[in-house]
């Protein structure tokens, strides 16, 4: 049972093998957009941040908090597709992993509609950036499918991780998912120090 518990931890680790940003490989389409998010620390410690982060909050902010992140990559996407110019996206990235880990490590009560418009707004530089490096000669829908997908595959890793590890460590679970929104918070300032 416990070795069940921590099979998610083995879907966080796996994705780290790829390479995210274009120019690396020849995928295209479908996977490229795929690769991008799981390929790139910055990208999954937000985006596994996420799922913690809804796991901490619980209730409907479980599904919610997701979709949000989600729905505001995907107005990002347009927006770099379109070549709208949004500043700072890179610092957006990287900061969103601190603030989102920092918000999980708090742990404190916060209304749905706070927690989405937090992730809702760091995922518009995360969907930006998928966008402004999507191939020229990549489908868009094809390509926003796979990027979509992985972004939801690692919210459901986070979300999956902080359950496991709640099994396996009973009462203690929501400050064992606090101290793992703080680590990812650590590795945030990691990704903007240059040191992941």
């Amino acid at each position: 049972m416990r070795a069940r518990a921590l099979l998610p931890l083995l879907f966080i680790a796996l994705p780290t093998a790829a390479l995210a940003h274009t120019g690396h490989g020849e995928a295209s389409g479908f996977l490229h957009g795929f690769m991008h998010p799981v390929g790139g620390i910055d990208h999954i410690l937000a985006m596994v941040a996420v799922g913690v982060f809804a796991y901490v909050l619980g209730g409907k902010a479980l599904w919610l908090v997701p979709l949000s992140f989600v729905l505001m990559m995907a107005v990002g996407f347009l927006l770099g597709v379109g070549q709208v110019d949004v500043p700072f996206v890179e610092l957006g990235i990287a900061l969103s992993s601190v603030v989102i880990g920092a918000a999980a490590a708090w742990g404190r009560p916060m209304p749905v509609a706070a927690a989405m418009s937090l992730v809702g707004v760091f995922a518009i530089f995360h969907g930006h950036a998928h966008g402004a490096e999507m191939p020229v000669d990549t489908s868009g829908l094809e390509y926003a499918a796979g990027f979509i997908v992985a972004t939801g595959l690692l919210h459901a890793a986070g979300i999956a991780v902080a359950m496991g590890v709640a099994t396996l460590v009973g009462k203690y679970s929501k400050p064992v998912a606090q101290v793992a929104g703080g680590l990812f918070a650590l590795g945030g300032v990691g990704v903007l120090a240059g040191w992941l």
